[in-house]
């Protein structure tokens, strides 16, 4: 109990960049201390600060600066420029653009996209963005690469869902670098909004939605004032960059962390404070770098499995990116428990770090499944895997049916089940898996056909772990 007690932090963990570069060999100390500290803030207020070198604070102050000068030189925007909310150009943004409901106002940098304005002339970008980009988008993947160690992971798990570094001939970034303004006074002035929200009897101003969620990996802020506020594992709203240092900046994940680690990293729900810029002429500037995932990739779990971590029904089937860029996401669905943290880790100069994953309520209730059972379930997971990645490799988009409708689908030649097997080049007479089990014979069958000697090497897996001292319990049949 005083150990989980020493583990609650008091405010949001402060971690040194070059302390979370990983190299060759055993972690070292300050490696380890590093990666608990941003964790444990990752877990308790799904955020952290990440401190920059001297020189490359230098270089985003003068970022800032140059942001509010070009913005602060534009006109009104025009209806042209108003933000489309068409989800469908998620990895297409590039240039100037307006949302005046939010008092926003955003110009993306977007590596391979060269932006022109409305009269077909060169449009000229804030000025250091390519060093800019770079910066932040080796700091996101290093705190990437420091989330991977504490969950076990391998090295570089993420790769396969990234940009190529750097960026082939004619490649498009994925990821965006957002330089942003709030509420700059020539934007308010022809703007009428009424976002007023009492708390804790001061008044506070925020954007016109309650909260928000970024659908990247990880995002890296860097603002020129405070306003940035985070919902906590207990709920609460925290001004997560109220104190920042010259060369300090916020980062937090985003949803697509959140599927690609089955559920084990949440999201950061956060909003916008916009109470605080009252006599500012250049209002609130920040620049956001998020890490997405390349828009042809597929989010699944497969390096979380291998890592020995249970997944979730709703995670057991690979994600096309793209797909879940343009799909809504409820954040009621994604956290029903006010964003409590699956995770926690411990630091320790003995060992590398290891995870502690959260034991659920019901634990009493769970006993270790027989090994014929086991083994049902992971042939039926294959079967899962072995379906989709066919799919994926033609670029077919899969529809599985209910268990319900599968039983009518079996005597019909039309049906999408066989459909939907035509279009894959399916075997004849080799069963098509859905969501809703298979007859045991058919898996078992059926991973034999395609992987001789799978069904022995499962059950060597077993023997091998109940050698090791785990009960066994026999099925009632």
């Amino acid at each position: 109990m005083s150990s989980m007690a020493g583990a609650i932090m008091a405010s949001v963990g402060r971690v040194r960049l070059i302390d979370l570069m990983s190299s060759e060999g055993l972690p070292s100390d300050s490696y380890k201390i590093s990666v608990s500290t941003l964790t444990e803030s990752l877990a308790q207020f799904s955020a952290a600060i990440i401190q920059f070198p001297v020189s490359d604070g230098a270089l985003l102050r003068s970022g800032l600066e140059s942001a509010r000068l070009f913005f602060h030189q534009r006109a009104y925007p025009s209806t042209e420029m108003v933000q489309s909310s068409d989800s469908r150009e998620w990895c297409r943004t590039s240039g100037y653009y307006a949302d005046p409901q939010l008092w926003l106002e955003t110009y993306d940098y977007r590596p391979g996209l060269t932006q022109t304005e409305p009269s077909g002339e060169l449009e000229f970008p804030p000025a250091g963005l390519p060093d800019i980009f770079s910066l932040l988008g080796k700091a996101a993947r290093d705190v990437l690469d420091a989330i991977s160690f504490s969950l076990n992971l391998r090295s570089f798990s993420f790769t396969e869902i990234l940009d190529n570094v750097p960026l082939r001939n004619r490649e498009i970034s994925s990821s965006v670098l957002s330089v942003c303004c709030h509420s700059r006074p020539s934007f308010q002035g022809a703007q009428h909004h009424n976002l007023t929200a009492q708390e804790d009897s001061q008044l506070a101003m925020f954007q016109d939605h309650e909260h928000q969620v970024d659908k990247s990996l990880i995002t890296v802020v860097k603002s020129d004032r405070a306003g940035l506020h985070i919902k906590d594992l207990h709920g609460r709203w925290i001004l997560v960059d109220g104190d920042l240092g010259p060369q300090e900046a916020i980062v937090y994940p985003g949803l697509a962390l959140y599927q690609a680690t089955a559920g084990y990293v949440s999201p950061a729900l956060h909003r916008t404070e916009m109470a605080n810029l009252h006599g500012n002429m250049y209002g609130r500037c920040s620049l956001a770098f998020k890490l997405m995932p390349k828009s042809m990739a597929s989010l699944n779990c497969s390096e979380m499995r291998a890592a020995g971590h249970g997944v979730e029904a709703q995670f057991q089937l690979p994600v096309q990116v793209d797909d879940f860029m343009q799909r809504s996401h409820s954040t009621e669905q994604l956290f029903p428990k006010h964003n409590f943290s699956n995770y926690a880790f411990s630091a320790s100069q003995d060992g590398p770090l290891k995870p502690l994953i959260k034991r659920r309520k019901s634990t009493s209730r769970c006993k270790p499944l027989p090994p014929s059972k086991r083994l049902r379930l992971e042939a039926q997971r294959v079967l899962k895997e072995r379906v989709q990645d066919i799919a994926d490799k033609k670029r077919i988009k899969l529809r599985f049916c209910s268990l319900k409708e599968c039983e009518g689908h079996i005597q019909s030649l039309d049906s999408p089940c066989s459909r939907i097997r035509m279009e894959l080049g399916w075997p004849p007479g080799v069963p098509f898996v859905h969501p809703h089990d298979l007859p045991n014979k058919a898996k078992l069958g059926f991973l034999e056909a395609y992987e001789p000697g799978w069904t022995a090497s499962q059950q060597d897996m077993e023997l091998s772990f109940f050698d090791q001292g785990h009960p066994v319990q026999h099925s009632a049949n």
